[in-house]
């Protein structure tokens, strides 16, 4: 046992130790999320979140520990957004022609997306920088942290706001939908994926795209409109 506790207390302080927990644990979240048909609530980003907290909490862990390995990671979430944009270019003409139906849904969408968490943050009574770090949560993680900065809210806050709304959005889409009798035949593809990057987005978008081609690339360009709009809008409203 002390053999045990002395490697485990020098893998931990490596530079990779995050890195490596990181992969392995998504890994075997994938894994379990294919074996499982792909079901919402088994989305292995919401797993390999809570497996990695309890493991650091365990372990007794410092987060900037696990962070100094888990960089690697972190930096390539701005080239997988990016990576979005490919089935956008493959529907170049069809976005064209819509692109002013494209701007008002995503202008009304993200008001909605937004407006709703203030309104019910401010009937409870929620302080106001917590408040203010619910405005842009349906903004992917990095630019909600910026905007909640610029109108005076708590950028971490906001990232942790952003992430809960992607899983909630990625977990509860299929079952929201269902209940509201919404297929394929009354709301096609595009219109689905639209919504649901909209309001969850690159979290949701990934789901939309594991569903559907169609899905995923009007996911894409929700959330590429939230991304701009919001960066744009909010600061100048507050």
């Amino acid at each position: 046992m002390p053999n045990f506790v002395e490697l485990w207390v020098y893998l931990s302080a490596t530079p990779l130790f995050g890195l490596t927990a990181t992969l392995l644990v998504y890994l075997v979240a994938l894994q379990a999320y294919l074996r499982l048909g792909r079901a919402p609530w088994a989305n292995p980003v919401l797993w390999s979140v809570l497996v990695l907290a309890a493991g650091l909490t365990l372990g007794g862990v410092a987060y900037p520990t696990y962070f100094a390995g888990a960089q690697f990671i972190h930096f390539l979430l701005g080239p997988a957004v990016v990576a979005l944009a490919w089935p956008l270019w493959q529907r170049r003409a069809l976005v064209r022609k819509r692109w002013w139906k494209l701007l008002v849904a995503a202008l009304v969408g993200g008001l909605a997306a937004s407006g709703s968490a203030v309104a019910l943050a401010w009937a409870l009574g929620i302080p106001r920088d917590i408040l203010l770090s619910l405005v842009p949560k349906s903004a992917t993680a990095p630019v909600a942290m910026g905007i909640a900065e610029k109108i005076g809210g708590v950028p971490a806050l906001a990232a942790v706001f952003a992430i809960l709304t992607g899983l909630v959005g990625a977990m509860s889409a299929k079952y929201l939908y269902a209940v509201l009798r919404v297929d394929t035949t009354t709301l096609g593809w595009e219109a689905r994926g639209f919504a649901l990057g909209t309001a969850s987005h690159g979290i949701g978008a990934a789901r939309a795209l594991q569903v559907n081609a169609d899905a995923g690339a009007y996911a894409g360009i929700a959330l590429s409109a939230q991304v701009i709009l919001q960066s744009l809008l909010i600061p100048l409203l507050f």
